[in-house]
């Protein structure tokens, strides 16, 4: 497996994980519309090729294929989505130690979902608080988390 930076390229491929890993991986934990909310069928294409632009994307590739993929936007971990049939692979974990390695601040943020909980806490994030956020209409429940950087390595 390799990690590498995405371009606008990948994008389609992203979208692509990310609508399946929503609507396969989560569920358990959100009804049917919150997944349409979340990851709807139809993205916003402009919204997405404005954070490829503007955040650090990573993906994880093998043999040709990307696995997933993970976005920093400075000390804020915005994405982190893998490919339901590679789950528990270590893909998720090797895009999260790369995005941390390369955050510039000494604490890094993530709003992980109910299915991600688990994951950032194994990985040493605490959760601060959870919330309620808005997607079209429908709420959906996740936790801010943070994890301090300063000794880590």
């Amino acid at each position: 497996m390799r990690i590498r930076s995405c371009g606008p390229a990948d994008l389609p491929v992203l979208l692509e994980i990310f609508y399946q890993s929503v609507h396969l991986a989560c569920t358990g934990e959100y009804t049917p519309a919150q997944l349409d909310a979340w990851a709807p069928a139809e993205p916003d294409f402009a919204s997405w090729g404005d954070s490829l632009r503007r955040e650090i994307f990573l993906t994880a590739e093998e043999n040709g294929s990307l696995l997933g993929f993970a976005a920093l936007e400075e000390d804020y971990l915005d994405l982190l989505y893998v490919r339901p049939d590679h789950l528990r692979r270590g893909i998720a974990s090797a895009l999260c130690g790369a995005l941390e390695h390369r955050c510039p601040e000494t604490r890094i943020y993530v709003h992980a979902s109910k299915t991600a909980r688990p994951f950032f806490e194994a990985r040493g994030y605490r959760v601060v608080r959870p919330q309620q956020v808005e997607r079209r209409g429908q709420v959906l429940t996740n936790f801010a988390m943070e994890k301090e950087l300063i000794g880590w390595t």
